[in-house]
């Protein structure tokens, strides 16, 4: 009788011939193009930013263990360690995360690298419980708080002692003194921070399409909150007279030599924004939005705090922040004899 059961897969590879080896390597290429050919624009964006993330772990982990890693060591130990940085340094929202596992091991595997599966299922473990806490799924579904003067003030007095405090001062005051975003402050060069009689003039490059803009920084009237006394005491701290204005500083107080990331910068203010008790949580961008507001409610025009900003005349965000700051400015429930 003439057996009909299926025949059971050899488990013994094939062995093939150069010419039949060829012709599978040369598919395997033709496949991989036909993959990224299709694969939508915003999907490669997005994986190209995850890289970035990534890379940028690997630049924090090498500010803290003195040695950079290969961004091609995707092990379960840095995956792992990577979702805990998003979650716990970057405020990065659980979803957010789970994608960028993705996008990291799509991008490694495309590079070449063998990503084991137990470091992509340890990583997602370790995202597991991220996802059932209500507040983490919240994340970044507002926007960002407009730091106060007191506030400032309540930072200052928690800062951290040595190079590193002086540096993370001089930063979140310069970035709330230019108004600036996080890769603008990165991008400051120290011989574009000048020193004059009324305080300094600073030359804010242009970041990501923006346009630079020369800005003046005044000297503040409260000594711990003013941004020209901690440049000042921060650069001679550190004997920078060019170069970036803002470098790193591993955990021996070493100095590097290169400049800080916006992540780094956005880093630094949310961290010491935590150590101070702040009731909010800051980010790099509550700089920003806590000059325009501070210095509309002192009655400065808007031209001049666009000026400062960098905002476009027509700007939505900019004229949310005047509306934030002038809603209680005549307002049209005060004083009408309730």
């Amino acid at each position: 009788m003439t057996d009909l059961a299926p025949r059971q897969p050899n488990a013994t590879p094939a062995v093939y011939d150069a010419a039949t080896l060829a012709v599978l390597a040369a598919m395997e290429e033709a496949a991989d193009r036909h993959l990224d050919a299709i694969r939508p624009h915003n999907t490669k964006r997005g994986y190209a930013n995850d890289w970035a993330l990534w890379e940028e772990f690997h630049d924090w982990l090498a500010e803290r263990t003195g040695h950079r890693m290969p961004s091609t060591a995707a092990t379960r130990g840095n995956l792992v360690g990577f979702v805990v940085w998003l979650d716990t340094i970057k405020f990065a929202a659980p979803n957010s995360i789970d994608r960028r596992i993705t996008g990291v091991t799509v991008t490694a595997r495309s590079l070449g690298v063998e990503v084991p599966k137990a470091a992509t299922v340890a990583a997602r473990q370790a995202l597991k419980p991220l996802k059932n806490d209500p507040e983490r799924q919240a994340r970044g579904r507002g926007k960002a708080a407009a730091v106060t003067p007191e506030q400032l003030r309540q930072m200052d007095a928690a800062v951290a002692d040595g190079l590193a405090g002086l540096r993370d001062r001089a930063l979140w005051l310069m970035a709330f003194g230019i108004a600036g975003r996080s890769a603008e402050v990165a991008a400051l060069r120290a011989d574009a921070i000048v020193h004059v009689s009324n305080g300094l003039d600073v030359h804010v490059p242009a970041v990501k399409g923006r346009p630079p803009r020369d800005v003046v920084v005044a000297y503040g009237k409260n000594v711990d909150t003013c941004p020209v006394r901690a440049w000042l005491t921060w650069r001679a701290a550190a004997g920078i007279t060019h170069g970036p204005a803002f470098l790193p500083i591993d955990v021996w107080g070493h100095m590097g030599d290169r400049a800080l990331s916006a992540e780094a910068c956005r880093e630094i203010i949310a961290r010491n924004a935590e150590r101070a008790g702040v009731a909010v949580r800051l980010t790099g961008h509550s700089m920003r939005a806590g000059f325009i507001t501070t210095s509309r409610k002192a009655g400065k025009r808007e031209e001049k705090i666009r000026a400062q900003s960098g905002h476009a005349e027509n700007s939505p965000a900019f004229w949310g922040y005047i509306r934030e700051a002038d809603k209680w400015t005549d307002a049209a429930s005060d004083d009408i004899g309730l």
